[in-house]
């Protein structure tokens, strides 16, 4: 049994509750132990590093002050939070003269990104042990988002402009992971309240490359993501005259379809548009 700390965030607490459901499942029939941090507040994002830097740092080193007791590494599905987390480590470490003033974090958590720790090998031999119910015959394409791989000198991904360690995840589950140029552009993240017409552009960008690629459905690890692709969809039909019904899934959902969980069902019925269908229509659900 592996322990980790676990940092939710505020998404998967509401609008991503399948994201922040699938996780703990797939955590469980891996023998992955997630322990959720006591008291935990939201990190800042998306807004508090628009409005005031020093406080953006304080909310993020808050948390990671708590991860800081135990001696484990820390899990973060939303990539919106890894991201704050990585600048207030980046910060704590770069100038500790002032950070020991500000906040009693000192730089020593291990901050993982989801899908990074389950792309990890061992993880997948688990995987390839586990698995029940291969995905066999359904095409995705792999979308990782901006966040997850820059900057590079912050996130330490090599390969920012063309990752392909979520397309070994789905290749492990039975998929097949299509290629395609748009993995890491961005979908419009979080103007989605202020200049929806810029998601919508660059949000359609993305689906119509993904159905030109004759993806069966986008697969990502960030709830930002997955909500501007899923949905704006309608919107995104409408305005370019044709209907794409590509539905957007976690990678962690796939995860524990492959593993055979339970809920795969009520997770996948959350989305608005329908996973159901395409996954029946290839035999996996």
């Amino acid at each position: 049994m592996k322990d980790v700390s676990y940092y939710p965030g505020c998404s998967l607490h509401g609008t991503a509750r399948e994201y922040d459901e699938s996780i703990q499942a797939v955590s469980t029939l891996l023998d992955i132990r997630l322990h959720e941090l006591e008291d935990w507040t939201c990190c800042g994002a998306s807004s508090a590093h628009c409005t005031d830097e020093s406080l953006a740092v304080a909310l993020a080193a808050r948390n990671l002050a708590i991860a800081e007791r135990d001696d484990r590494e820390l899990l973060v599905p939303c990539v919106a939070c890894y991201h704050r987390f990585k600048m207030a480590e980046k910060e704590v470490k770069d100038h500790p003269e002032n950070s020991a003033i500000s906040y009693p974090y000192r730089g020593h958590v291990p901050i993982r990104y989801a899908l990074d720790f389950f792309c990890e090998e061992s993880i997948l031999d688990a995987i390839r042990t586990k698995r029940v119910k291969p995905l066999s015959g359904l095409k995705v394409a792999c979308y990782y988002g901006c966040l997850t791989v820059r900057p590079p000198k912050l996130t330490a991904v090599k390969h920012y402009e063309n990752p392909e360690h979520m397309d070994r995840l789905m290749e492990v589950l039975g998929a097949e992971a299509l290629p395609w140029s748009y993995k890491t552009d961005c979908c419009g993240a979080s103007l989605v309240m202020t200049r929806t017409d810029i998601v919508r552009k660059l949000s359609g960008r993305l689906i119509a490359m993904a159905a030109e690629a004759e993806a069966d459905c986008i697969v990502t690890g960030c709830s930002m993501c997955q909500a501007n692709l899923d949905t704006r969809q309608k919107e995104i039909e409408k305005e370019a005259g044709r209907r794409y019904d590509i539905p957007v899934l976690y990678f962690s959902e796939l995860m524990g379809l492959a593993l055979g969980h339970k809920d795969v069902k009520k997770w996948l019925g959350r989305h608005l548009t329908d996973p159901v269908k395409i996954l029946s229509k290839k035999g996996l659900l």
